[in-house]
């Protein structure tokens, strides 16, 4: 079983940064990892995701040249740092696992992720 906890979020102006940390117990450095954001009325999106090995990224067009996924085995975590935020980032961000090991790529649908952490507030004020 995998267990997923997200810290990091806040309240930060536009044009700032801030980094998002997945902690995770259980078998989770076989498996790939994503980062989806869920505003205040809409569904959840993909932002970010990391294949198994961390040798594949893939992001969403809103976030790219932005944000930066990747994780640290050795600490069983995962990462997204967030530069030059803007207002319309703001939302709840999910760290979430496949349920696969060793897949090489990145899927971008939240059916795809078995493991979800709880979330955290994300706020870009303008």
């Amino acid at each position: 079983q995998v267990h997923l906890v997200e810290s990091g979020g806040g309240l930060v102006q536009a044009g700032g940064s801030l980094r998002l940390s997945c902690a995770a117990s259980g078998p989770i450095n076989t498996r790939p990892m994503a980062w989806f954001r869920q505003a205040p009325g809409k569904e959840r999106e993909f932002a970010a995701g990391i294949n198994w090995n961390g040798t594949s990224t893939f992001y969403a067009d809103s976030v790219k040249g932005r944000f930066t996924i990747y994780r640290d085995s050795a600490k069983n975590t995962g990462y997204l740092e967030m530069n030059y935020l803007k207002p319309e980032d703001t939302a709840v961000y999910y760290c979430a696992a496949e349920g696969r090991s060793y897949y090489r790529g990145v899927q971008t649908s939240p059916v795809d992720y078995n493991y979800w952490g709880q979330g955290t507030q994300v706020t870009v004020s303008s």
